[in-house]
């Protein structure tokens, strides 16, 4: 009998669930989980092919040539940038090194549920701020501040909804955050922003109390190799290396992001292409009655409300064709899916199973 016992916090997490990888059918399309359905750039399959060539040794532990191609792809100091075995290690280094019990964490009210299950594990508090019209509403967050406020988390893109905050709003809800109050931006989306108003946050990073958050996981296609990174003030960049473990992101990984980040032509076409099909995707949806929220990232959230259809028989009616997608109940959205914006044919067959769904 086991007597050790677990923080107490630890047994209130509900665990993060992926999006669905299997449909009972033999063949599979799967739009469940934001990939880069048309998969990495050649040259990212001719990194990884060389890179098996040195599975014997650890990895550079300070991954300079990796964090000098970041530098160089974004116009950011290498310096500054912490790598992670994606994203997500990043957002629980920050939580862990900057949280903890009787802290708070604050996010919006849709914002991506590691936030809370990262707060949750570190015994800090998860608090979530009232949306506007499925958007990140600033005003909100501000009103949320308390006194044990230590994290401020804005993911723009947001995940599931596809919105985002302007230039303007990002700067000017830093600025009147308390300045100990650590703004961390995931802008693992940021790539598929067409609109001039936007910004990753790159340009508060210099006053020292602002994160930006980036992940190969998305337009770059290497979700497999689990590869993100940070744009950190010094001294968060600092404290983050001395949490972080000694060899966190594997030698394959980092040849691929190499690989990946250098070849800006590949995530140029990628942009065009899915900003294209987004567009096609929704307004072959909004014909068909299902309503599309305005999306800036590489997915699409799609409400039954007003269909007469419920958003949980479209999901059972896809999966008998083979077709996944996300439901999105744990954001308590229990009417909408997020669709993943496939390949050209992936989308046909979407919006063909979907025209049979509304007509049945």
């Amino acid at each position: 009998m086991l007597t050790v016992q677990p923080h107490h916090y630890i047994l209130e997490i509900k665990p993060y669930v992926g999006g669905k990888s299997k449909a009972g059918t033999k063949r599979v399309i799967k739009l469940s989980s934001n990939e880069n359905t048309a998969g990495p750039s050649p040259k990212v399959m001719e990194a990884m092919a060389n890179a098996g060539e040195k599975l014997f040794r650890y990895p550079d532990g300070t991954y300079l040539e990796l964090r000098e191609a970041i530098g160089g792809a974004h116009g950011i100091d290498p310096s500054r940038v912490v790598c992670g075995t994606g994203s997500d290690e990043i957002i629980a280094l920050l939580i862990h090194s900057y949280a903890g019990p009787g802290a708070e964490v604050l996010y919006s009210q849709h914002g991506f549920l590691m936030y809370r299950i990262y707060a949750q594990s570190f015994g800090a508090t998860p608090v979530s701020a009232p949306e506007k019209n499925l958007r990140t509403d600033i005003h909100s967050l501000l009103a949320a501040v308390t006194p044990k406020t230590k994290l401020v988390f804005v993911a723009n893109p947001n995940n599931p909804t596809g919105s985002y905050i302007s230039r303007e709003e990002l700067h000017e809800l830093r600025a009147k955050l308390r300045q100990d109050v650590l703004l961390v931006i995931d802008a693992a989306y940021a790539e598929y922003v067409d609109d001039p108003s936007f910004s990753a946050g790159d340009e508060l990073v210099a006053a020292g109390n602002t994160v930006v958050l980036r992940t190969f996981s998305k337009i770059y296609g290497i979700s497999a190799l689990r590869l993100g990174w940070g744009h950190c003030p010094p001294a968060v960049a600092d404290v983050l290396n001395r949490a972080r473990g000694p060899f966190n992101v594997n030698n394959i990984a980092v040849a691929c992001g190499i690989a990946a980040v250098k070849d800006q032509e590949y995530v140029r076409r990628m942009r065009e292409q899915t900003i294209a099909e987004r567009g096609r995707v929704a307004e072959h949806l909004n014909k068909l009655g299902i309503i599309v929220h305005p999306s800036a990232a590489n997915f699409v959230l799609t409400e039954f409300a007003e269909t007469g259809k419920t958003a949980a028989a479209a999901n059972a009616f896809l999966l008998e064709q083979g077709i996944i997608v996300r439901e999105v109940m744990e954001y308590g959205l229990p009417r909408h899916l997020r669709i993943t914006i496939g390949t050209r044919q992936e989308n046909d067959e979407l919006l063909k199973a979907l025209s049979d769904f509304m007509a049945a």
